[in-house]
């Protein structure tokens, strides 16, 4: 059509209207625009022109005029439910919700019938959360227009917002038979699918939806969630780094390729990410806690780096929640039962509960009751044994901050365990409104939270020398034998010989997450394989399973003239599947500076020395503790060359590891380290003490 084209060359209005709404409909609304101007050039009332005009504006987010256009539309014939409908859509866009609702249902009373104005109803109203009439709006579209694919979709996301899970896939099921080229509908039953743990569907939904719509960045990162739950983090990666190709500043996304990133043992660019994610969003506290703990794991941290960075997540989060802490109104008599509280997201079987149920054990023959807040609903035969050593159990996974507070006060609660620290799921913004008069963190995280309202952290001489205590904004409690007491799996099978005598090599092991074999802990044990030239290394966890991860290690190791025959690859296994190939190890090493706490404990259990080289971090000084309340100092290494020396000395003197090994478990189990009984009854006594201080000082 020629660009000068004028209403007078036409026969009629009403033709110009059509050539442009074939043009509309199209999707050419540039060239349907400048026809409707045209029209209103020659008639400045025309009702359709006006009308059909404000919904290109509609379209293209231009709201105002939208509703200014829609609206001279409805003055001049205010008899089209149509022109009502739609000016709903403009306000509807302007945030107008009301207005908009009432557009809606003044276009129902001239079309009882109207499909199509149920369906927006219904949009606004899901929207705002009143999900229960969307669905009636939803179901009346679908009984007026049986085929009508986008209000299943939308009923769909109605049922799934209430729950109703059955119902949204049957909804998102038929609305693919409607249409099935429709990407939104794929990505929405992935999505459900998703949530119900059915992750071969889901994701088979995602790869529909990114073949439909290559462009969507949401459709790519949809996919690399549920493949990253699936643990196929290598494809993960690739779906994000895509999304956020196609959408730089996709935040969400950005967390989840830091995460599986570091999953990968790809430290410095998960922390990269992370960082970008905290420039997106400054006050996100869950990005920020994931850094703190993914800072752990840099070769190079220093406390004064973790003190700082921890000082800027309290600036953050929880310096402005100190204001109003209230009085606490606990009874003040020293002496009587102490109400403890366990809070956590790690009441199930993982390594932060195994090192807390023999102390839970132990606590329960003390003067105590105990209360665990669970805030994960993940439950398993570990769980049950937990809540078999508290008094009172609570899942308080569903709760907001405020009223897990409440129920904290409302339970009398004297002594307040954070054992999550920074983890994921924690609840350290709860903690920072001071639920408990003591508050202590323990055992879950590696250091300091930055949280004033926590009072202290519970460690030992050994993980926080006294020259560290002012990097930590906690008091130190140290107990006078470890920080963590070890519970034994009853699947371990028995120590088995030397592995050394049978292959005629020494196997070193390693069976820690790959966040803590950085390069630099790979160039050390290079150097152990130079020393030892017919040793092996088995590196086992459940990243090691992935291809990528084996070639990343392979790449670093071949870099040290280390040949990839050396390197064996093990991933995940049932627990006592995994203890079992300790059996095929000769000496652990232990990484730095995020040394081993369960891995450690595991591996002497096994009767297979550790050998560790403890820096100044609390991460770094875990297998110290162990390894002094065990009495096997002789594989502490005081730096990384004498590491280096420990580990090819031990490995040419079999009779001395064999020597080791028969008396390891023995030698673990009359320690320290396996005594829940004597642990409850150091910890007593250490909250006996801070007790009585609070009640001699009156503090809050």
């Amino acid at each position: 059509m020629p660009a000068a084209w004028a209403v007078s060359a036409m026969a009629t209005i009403s033709e110009a209207i059509a050539i442009a709404v074939t043009h509309h409909q199209a999707g050419r609304l540039d060239a349907a625009e400048g026809i409707y101007r045209q029209i209103l050039l020659a008639e400045p009332n025309q009702p359709e022109a006006l009308h059909l005009l404000g919904v290109v504006f509609c379209q293209t987010g231009k709201f105002e005029p939208a509703v200014e256009y829609i609206g001279r539309a409805i003055a001049l014939d205010g008899n089209q439910p149509m022109y009502h409908s739609n000016l709903g859509e403009a306000y509807r866009g302007l945030g107008q919700i009301p207005a908009a609702i009432g557009c809606y249902r003044r276009a129902l009373q001239l079309k009882p019938d109207f499909a199509g104005a149920y369906y927006n109803l219904g949009n606004v109203l899901k929207d705002h959360g009143q999900l229960a009439a969307a669905v009636q709006c939803y179901r009346q579209a679908t009984r007026l227009q049986p085929d009508y694919a986008d209000a299943y979709n939308n009923l769909g996301n109605a049922h799934k917002g209430l729950g109703q899970t059955a119902e949204a896939i049957a909804c998102f099921r038929r609305a693919l038979e409607l249409r099935p080229d429709s990407a939104e509908a794929h990505g929405n039953l992935g999505h459900v699918l998703k949530d119900q743990g059915q992750l071969v569907e889901a994701v088979a939904c995602y790869q529909r939806a990114v073949q439909l719509n290559p462009g969507s960045a949401v459709a790519h990162a949809s996919l690399g969630y549920a493949l990253q739950e699936q643990r196929q983090l290598t494809e993960a990666i690739g779906y994000f780094q895509q999304a956020l190709q196609l959408k730089p500043d996709l935040v969400e996304t950005i967390y989840h390729l830091a995460v599986a990133l570091g999953d990968q043992g790809r430290v410095e660019e998960s922390l990269a990410c992370y960082r970008r994610a905290l420039e997106l969003q400054p006050n996100d506290a869950r990005t920020r806690s994931a850094f703190l703990l993914a800072l752990h794991f840099r070769s190079t941290v220093t406390l004064r780096e973790l003190a700082e960075a921890h000082g800027e997540f309290a600036r953050r989060h929880t310096e402005s929640l100190q204001s109003p802490w209230r009085p606490q109104g606990n009874s003040r008599h020293p002496g009587r039962k102490l109400r403890l509280g366990i809070l956590s997201p790690l009441l199930w079987m993982n390594p932060a509960a195994r090192l807390l149920i023999r102390p839970l054990e132990g606590l329960r023959e003390q003067d105590c009751r105990i209360f665990c807040y669970a805030c994960r609903t993940i439950r398993d035969q570990f769980t049950d044994r937990i809540a078999a050593a508290a008094h009172v159990w609570r899942d308080v996974s569903a709760i907001d901050d405020e009223a897990l507070v409440e129920q904290i006060r409302a339970d009398g609660i004297d002594i307040l365990f954070d054992v999550a620290g920074h983890l994921a799921c924690n609840r350290l913004l709860a903690l920072a409104r001071k639920p408990a008069p003591i508050q202590i963190t323990w055992l879950a995280y590696e250091g300091t939270t930055g949280v004033a309202a926590i009072d202290y952290i519970l460690a030992d001489q050994r993980v926080i020398p006294a020259a560290a205590e002012p990097y930590y904004c906690e008091r130190v409690l140290r107990l006078p034998d470890g920080y963590v007491c070890y519970d034994p799996c009853s699947e371990a099978p028995p120590v088995g010989t030397l592995p050394a005598r049978q292959s005629g090599c020494v196997t070193f092991g390693s069976f820690s997450n790959p966040m803590k074999i950085t390069p630099a802990v790979v160039r050390v044990w290079a150097n152990i394989l130079r020393h030892v030239p017919k040793a092996r290394l088995l590196l086992k966890y459940g990243a090691f399973a992935g291809p990528a991860v084996q070639r990343h290690y392979a790449e670093l190791f071949h870099a040290e003239g280390i040949a990839s025959h050396r390197i064996e690859f093990a991933g995940r296994s049932p627990l006592g599947a995994a203890l079992a190939e300790y059996n095929r190890v000769d000496i652990a090493l232990d990484p730095f500076p995020f040394s081993g706490s369960l891995t450690t404990c595991d591996a002497l259990w096994m009767g297979v020395p550790v050998i560790t080289c403890p820096g100044e971090t609390f991460a770094s000084r875990h297998s110290l503790s162990h390894l002094s309340n065990v009495g096997l100092t002789e594989t502490v290494a005081a730096d990384l060359d004498e590491y280096v020396a420990i580990a090819a000395t031990l490995a040419d003197d079999l009779a001395r590891l064999a020597a080791l090994r028969v008396g390891l478990r023995e030698r673990m189990a009359a320690s320290p380290l396996c005594d829940g009984k004597l642990f409850a009854a150091n910890l007593m006594v250490v909250m006996r003490d801070i007790w009585q201080q609070w009640t001699a000082q009156g503090q809050r």
